[in-house]
């Protein structure tokens, strides 16, 4: 594969990556496109090794985002309809004031609901702040499984 392949790939990679902490965007599968265009491209044994490798530890991570902070939020008492209204309100914060105002309107929208459930600011405020903390722990383990994935592709690259 030519160097500037590679670097498309890479850049396919770093846009998987970036999508991992942007709401919306898709980042394992676009890390997972990019080593697959690079294995179909290279067409070594290693190559493969990268994919099977990459495709078993994301589809580990699909499976450790459904079973780890659904416990943390059911505890929390956060329901699907808080997430929907959550969601819809990233949706509107994202156009009000653009890229920032998704995360803004997504906490917000959680924090009106706990308020308006709880009663009062210091419940609500702890609430809110347990769902982000389980939100952000799903963050990081997505992160994690997408590194390992460049990490790999990136050693092959090199060393390989």
């Amino acid at each position: 594969m030519e160097t500037p392949q590679l670097l498309l790939v890479g850049l396919v990679m770093l846009l998987g990556l970036l999508g991992v902490v942007t709401p919306g965007v898709p980042g394992p599968p676009i890390v997972w496109a990019g080593v697959l265009w690079w294995s179909m491209t290279a067409r070594t044994t290693l190559a493969w090794g990268v994919l099977a490798g990459t495709t078993a530890v994301l589809l580990l991570n699909q499976a450790v985002q459904w079973l780890l902070p659904a416990r943390s939020l059911r505890g929390a008492g956060i329901t699907r309809r808080t997430f929907r209204l959550a969601g819809a309100a990233g949706v509107v914060g994202f156009f009000v004031v653009p890229l920032a105002g998704a995360p803004l309107g997504f906490v917000a929208a959680i924090y009106g609901v706990e308020r308006r459930r709880l009663g009062g600011h210091g419940q609500a405020w702890a609430s809110t702040r347990g769902v982000m903390r389980a939100i952000g722990t799903s963050v990081l383990v997505e992160l994690f499984a997408c590194l390992l994935a460049v990490g790999a592709w990136a050693g092959s690259v090199v060393w390989g």
